[in-house]
């Protein structure tokens, strides 16, 4: 018989290959337990050690099952699309498969059934079969159950971001997401309504909804605008009406990625104030805009009524 560890892969062991490799099934399991090994679900194990997270489930189920792809929420943490969720863990592994698959009773996974799930819908993206970026995104816009989630996801995908400590390029462009949405599909309309709202400029999750918000209220700032600095460094605030030459800048270390990333949003303070296009900046942490949308508003308009007002005489 071969040693367990030999017939590993990745880290996980099946049941099927260590008893087609002669380990009669009783003696294999007290051997799996003695030996420190992990179950991870039914039918396949974790080598001694590592850690069984979301991607060695993942791993171990599509190893036992290897139609399942992985879509929706579990897709865009593999290509690192940000959702409206932050850092928070998802309770469930998102797969597709096609129609005919068996169903599955384990309360940590969802599995969508589909029979528009083609080869060219599919990737393989750290070691894991999964939806294209296009798909991914397609998918959760069709599937989203607000806006906000909606745009965060396709601004993110388009967008050149840092995400998870690791800077990426645009995962999609904007006629591909349109194209991908143009499919007859349930959420179709909705999605193609949602995805006139994207930008690609935006920076963060919180920038995005802070946009949504900022329309919604019927102002109507340039996003992401190229500035230079009295030295004539580039910069570039997240909102700047023009006309008053207020800009507008969304804090938050939490969707900067890093404390050290938001120190440096905090440094650009200054910097923005040297601008000739820029009279005053406002500043807004991630918590205002998710939590106070209205305050935010308010002082907005506030400040634009305050600057375009005459001096006194």
């Amino acid at each position: 018989m071969y040693e367990l560890a030999i017939l590993a892969r990745g880290g996980v062991l099946l049941t099927v290959w260590a008893v087609a490799a002669g380990w009669p099934r009783g003696r294999l399991a007290r051997r799996l337990r003695r030996d420190g090994w992990q179950g991870i679900c039914r039918g396949a194990w974790a080598v001694p050690g590592k850690e069984v997270d979301w991607r060695v489930r993942a791993t171990a189920l599509q190893l036992l099952r290897p139609e399942l792809v992985c879509s929706h929420g579990t897709a865009a943490r593999l290509h690192r699309i940000e959702l409206l969720s932050g850092a928070v863990a998802p309770a469930f592994l998102d797969f597709t498969a096609p129609a005919t698959s068996r169903s599955t009773h384990d309360a940590l996974i969802r599995i969508r059934s589909t029979s528009s799930l083609t080869d060219k819908d599919c990737a393989i993206r750290r070691g894991l079969r999964v939806t294209t970026p296009a798909r991914t995104v397609g998918d959760l816009i069709r599937s989203c159950g607000s806006r906000e989630e909606a745009v965060v996801a396709a601004d993110s995908a388009l967008a050149r971001r840092a995400v998870g400590g690791v800077r990426r390029e645009p995962l999609v462009r904007y006629e591909d997401l349109a194209a991908e949405l143009a499919v007859p599909r349930p959420g179709g309309p909705r999605a193609r309504a949602w995805l006139c709202l994207t930008e690609p400029a935006s920076g963060s999750p919180a920038e995005s909804v802070a946009r949504l918000r900022i329309r919604d209220a019927a102002l109507f700032p340039e996003s992401q605008p190229l500035l230079r600095t009295a030295e004539g460094r580039a910069l570039r605030p997240d909102f700047l009406f023009r006309e008053a030459g207020l800009a507008v800048e969304v804090e938050g270390y939490a969707f900067h990625g890093t404390r050290r990333a938001h120190e440096r949003d905090v440094a650009r303070f200054n910097e923005l104030q040297s601008c000739p296009e820029v009279r005053r900046v406002l500043r807004f942490t991630a918590r205002d805009v998710f939590s106070r949308p209205d305050h935010v508003i308010a002082t907005i308009r506030s400040a634009l009524t305050a600057m375009r007002a005459p001096a006194p005489k």
